[in-house]
C-alpha cells in the first residue's frame, strides 16, 4: 500500500517522498574520514576524497586501474565502506534487487597499502553475497550467502561457514518480505566491537504462506512466480536473535520472553560491549514495546524498558533516520538516546542500561528524527518544524536537556536535510522548497556558516509557485493544503480542480518541498491547460502535529482519512473559482484506495476519479502494516474495521468516471485487489475503465514504451471526462 522508490518518478502525489528518501540516500551514501573533514565519493568509476572545507581539494584515493582486476574489467562501484585503520576498502559491485533493493551482488577488498585487490567468496554463486562487512579489528569480513552467514580472513583468504541451518525459508543474518518492507529491516547481522562475535537475526518462514502471481508475458506458457507474503489475519514468521562465536562457531540464543510468532524483533545492536547485546520487542499487535539487554555468554535477558500505546508504539524513529542499524549510545555506553510519543508528542528521552528516563526535548512539537549526537559539545542535532508541519528544520538541544535552538537559516524557508560529519563540525546541507530547486552546500556547525558547494539562493522570483493555505472542515479540523492556479487565472472564472491524495500513515503530500505541485503523470502542463492542481492533508498522515494528529487513523484507514478529504473538498468546492461540477481525484497505491474511496463514499463531490495500484480490500495487504494501523483481526469485531474501511466495500455506489490502472505483476499491492473491486463493480453493474500492464509490478515502470503509454493514458482520461479551462 506504501508507495517505493523505483515509481518515484511517475507520482507527484508523492514527491515529497523523492525528497525525504534522498535525504535519507545521501546520508547512507556518504563515507567520512576518520577526522570528518573529508568524505569520499565515487566519480568516473575511482573513488575520490574531498576536503569539505574546501570542495575543490579532491584527492585521487583508488583509480580506475587500481579497480581492474588482471585480465578483467574494471569492477563497477555501487556502494564501498572503509575499515576503521584506513587501510582496506570493501567494494559492492554487481548488485542485483532482493525484493525492493539491491542488497545482492559480490564484494571485493582493496588494500591501499598493498595495492591488492581480491574477491570476497569466490566459491559462492555470482551475486550472492549480502551485506559484506569488515570486522572492527579489520582483519576479517563477514557476508551473508544462501541465508547463511560466512566469514573471510582477509590476511589467507580461508572462508568459515557460521551457520549452516539456512534455506530459502529459514532465514539467517537477512529477513524476510514482510520485515523488510513494513520494518526496513535488510543487513540481519552485527559484528561484536572485540570482533570475536557475530550477533544476527534468524527468521523462520516456513509457514508463511506463498501469494502465486501469474507471469503470462515471458514464455510462451504463462508461470506462477510465487512470492512469500504474510497477509493481515495470517500469523507472521518466527523471529529469534543468537550470537555466533566465530572461533567455535556455536551458536547461543538469546532467550527473548514471549511467543517467536506472536511478537516482533525489529531493532537489535551490540550494548556497546561484546558481552551483552539490546533489542526492542513488539507483541503482534505492535501497541506494546519491550527493550532487553540479553547476556551472550548464556543467553538471559533483563527488560530495561516497556511502553504501552492505545494505537501503536512507532519503532521507524530511531536516531539514526528510520535505519535500524545504530542506537544512539552516549556516556560511554552507560545511557542511549530514544525517541518515544508516550506523551503524546515525538520527544527525545535518555535512557540508562537500568531503563531511568529523562525528559530531553520539552514542549508541544515533535522530534522528526535525529541527526547527529555531539557528546563532545554536549549536544543533539534534530529535524523539527514546530510551527509549520509542511517544512523541516535543523535544531539543538544540549543533551542535559534545556530550549532547543533553531539552527537552519531563518531566511530558507522550506524544507532542509543534512549529513553532520562525526566531528560535529562541518556537515553537507540539501535545501529546497516548492519553488526553489534542490541545491546543496557545506556548512561549518554550530554557526551554520557556508564553507563549500553552491551558495543556497531562494528563488523569490518563481512563476507559477504552489499556494499553501489552511482549510478547516466541518469537524473543527483544520487541514494543510497546496494549489497550483491555473497560468492565465482569471478569478471570475470557474476551473477543474484535480486533487492528488495519499491519505495513509506511511506518506505526507502536503510539502514545502521541490516537487509539489507537478504531475509527472500529466503530459504538458496542467496549469497551462487550466487545471487547479492542489492536495490536502488529512488526519493519520505522518506529519509533526502531535500523536493524536497521526494516530487518530488508527482502526480508520478508510473512514476518517476519507472524511477528512472530502470535507475539505466540500469546503474548497465553495471557493468562487472553483467549478463543482469538475472535480477529480488521484493516487498510487494507499492514494489509489483513498481515491476509490473517496469516489465511492462521496460521490456528490468527486466527479472523476484516476486510481492506480490500490489496496481494494484490506485483508490481501501484508500482516505487518495492516494490523499495525488495524489492529489484529481476531474476531469479528477486529475484522469489520477491515471490512468498514476497504472500498469494494462501497464499490456499489460509484456514481462519477473511474479509471481504474494496476499492474498483474505487482508483488506489493497484488492484483487480486484488482479483480476482487472488478467483480464488485460488475456485480452492480457500475461501468468504468480498465487498464491492466501485464507483468508490471507497483511502480508500473517496466517495459518499452510504458512511462508514456501510462502517462498519454492519464492526460486523455482526464482531459475527456474533467475537462480543462476556465469557463
Amino acid at each position: 500500500m506504501k508507495f517505493y522508490r523505483s515509481g518515484l518518478i511517475f507520482l507527484t502525489a508523492l514527491l515529497l517522498i523523492i525528497h525525504q528518501n534522498t535525504a535519507r540516500a545521501q546520508r547512507a551514501a556518504v563515507n567520512w574520514t576518520k577526522d570528518g573533514y573529508q568524505y569520499y565519493r565515487i566519480t568516473d568509476g575511482q573513488i575520490i576524497m574531498i576536503d569539505a572545507r574546501d570542495t575543490s581539494k579532491k584527492t585521487v584515493f583508488i583509480t580506475k586501474e587500481e579497480l581492474t582486476p588482471a585480465g578483467k574489467a574494471a569492477i563497477g562501484v555501487k556502494r564501498f565502506t572503509i575499515s576503521d585503520d584506513n587501510k582496506k576498502v570493501l567494494i559492492n559491485t554487481n548488485t542485483k534487487k532482493v525484493w525492493r533493493y539491491d542488497t545482492r551482488g559480490d564484494y571485493w577488498v582493496y588494500d591501499s597499502i598493498t595495492k591488492k585487490l581480491w574477491q570476497l567468496g569466490k566459491s559462492l554463486p555470482a551475486s550472492s553475497l549480502m551485506f559484506a562487512k569488515f570486522s572492527p579489528d579489520g582483519s576479517k569480513a563477514a557476508y551473508v550467502s544462501g541465508h547463511n552467514i560466512y566469514m573471510e580472513d582477509l590476511a589467507d583468504g580461508s572462508v568459515k561457514q557460521l551457520t549452516t541451518d539456512g534455506t530459502q525459508k529459514l532465514i539467517n543474518g537477512t529477513f524476510d518480505w514482510a520485515y523488510e518492507e513494513e520494518f526496513g529491516c535488510r543487513d540481519g547481522f552485527r559484528w561484536s566491537p572485540d570482533s570475536k562475535s557475530i550477533a544476527y537475526w534468524q527468521i523462520d518462514a516456513s509457514k508463511i504462506k506463498t501469494y502465486l502471481m501469474l507471469n503470462t508475458t515471458d514464455s510462451v506458457y504463462p508461470f506462477v512466480v510465487p512470492v512469500e507474503y504474510p497477509v493481515a489475519g495470517e500469523d507472521p514468521s518466527s523471529c529469534k536473535v543468537g550470537v555466533v562465536n566465530t572461533i567455535t562457531g556455536k551458536t547461543t540464543w538469546i532467550n527473548v520472553p514471549g511467543d517467536a510468532v506472536q511478537h516482533y524483533i525489529p531493532n537489535m545492536e551490540w550494548a556497546d560491549n561484546s558481552n551483552e547485546v539490546i533489542l526492542e520487542q513488539l507483541n503482534r499487535a505492535q501497541n506494546e514495546s519491550r527493550v532487553f539487554i540479553g547476556n551472550v555468554s548464556n543467553g538471559t535477558t533483563r527488560v530495561i524498558r516497556e511502553e504501552h500505546s492505545d494505537s501503536w508504539v512507532d519503532v521507524k524513529a530511531r536516531v539514526s533516520g528510520g535505519d535500524p542499524v545504530g542506537w544512539g549510545w552516549i556516556e560511554k555506553g552507560k545511557s542511549f538516546l530514544w525517541l518515544s510519543e508516550k506523551d503524546g508528542w515525538r520527544h527525545l528521552y535518555k535512557v540508562t542500561r537500568e531503563g531511568k528516563e529523562s525528559l530531553i526535548t520539552k514542549g508541544n512539537y515533535d522530534v522528526i528524527g535525529i541527526d547527529m549526537i555531539d557528546e563532545a559539545l554536549g549536544y543533539v542535532y534534530f529535524i523539527a518544524s514546530p510551527d509549520n508541519a509542511t517544512q523541516k528544520y535543523l535544531y539543538k538541544i544540549k543533551l542535559s536537556g534545556g530550549n532547543a535552538e533553531r539552527v537552519s537559516p531563518a531566511d530558507e524557508p522550506g524544507t532542509h536535510s543534512y549529513d553532520i560529519s562525526p566531528n560535529g563540525k562541518v556537515a553537507l546541507h540539501n535545501f529546497s522548497n516548492s519553488y526553489t530547486r534542490p541545491q546543496s552546500e557545506v556548512i561549518s556547525l554550530p554557526e551554520h556558516k557556508h564553507i563549500g558547494g553552491t551558495v543556497i539562493t531562494v528563488d523569490k522570483d518563481a512563476k507559477n509557485k504552489p499556494e499553501f493555505f489552511k482549510v478547516k472542515t466541518v469537524d473543527g479540523i483544520e487541514m494543510d493544503g497546496w494549489m497550483v492556479k491555473p497560468t492565465n487565472f482569471d478569478p471570475n472564472k470557474k476551473y477543474p480542480v484535480l486533487f492528488t491524495v495519499y491519505g495513509e500513515p506511511a506518506a505526507q503530500t502536503v510539502a514545502d518541498t521541490w516537487g509539489t505541485g507537478r504531475n509527472r503523470l500529466y503530459e504538458g502542463s496542467m496549469a497551462d491547460d487550466g487545471y487547479i492542481y492542489m492536495s490536502v492533508e488529512g488526519r493519520g498522515a505522518p506529519v509533526p502535529k502531535g500523536t493524536a494528529w497521526r494516530k487518530a487513523i488508527y482502526k480508520n484507514i478508510g473512514i476518517i482519512n476519507i472524511r477528512d478529504q472530502a470535507m475539505a473538498a466540500k469546503e474548497i468546492i465553495k471557493w468562487p473559482f472553483v467549478d463543482s461540477t469538475r472535480i477529480a481525484v488521484h493516487g498510487w497505491s494507499g492514494g489509489g484506495s483513498s481515491t476509490l474511496n473517496l469516489m465511492f463514499q462521496y460521490g456528490d463531490i468527486y466527479k472523476t476519479g484516476i486510481a492506480v495500484a490500490a489496496v481494494g480490500y484490506q485483508f490481501t495487504y501484508d500482516n505487518i502494516y495492516q494490523e499495525r494501523y488495524m489492529g489484529v483481526p481476531t474476531d469479528d469485531a477486529g475484522r469489520a474495521v477491515f471490512i468498514k474501511g476497504s472500498p469494494v466495500t462501497y464499490a456499489k455506489n460509484l456514481k462519477g468516471n473511474l479509471l481504474y490502472i494496476h499492474g498483474t505483476g505487482d508483488d506489493n499491492v497484488h492484483y487480486k485487489n484488482a479483480e476482487l473491486l472488478i467483480d464488485e463493480l460488475i456485480k452492480y453493474n457500475r461501468q468504468f475503465q480498465l487498464m491492466s500492464y501485464p507483468n508490471r509490478t507497483h511502480s508500473i515502470s517496466e517495459g518499452e514504451g510504458t512511462t508514456q503509454h501510462l502517462k498519454t493514458l492519464f492526460t486523455q482520461y482526464l482531459k475527456a471526462k474533467c475537462p480543462p479551462g476556465g469557463r
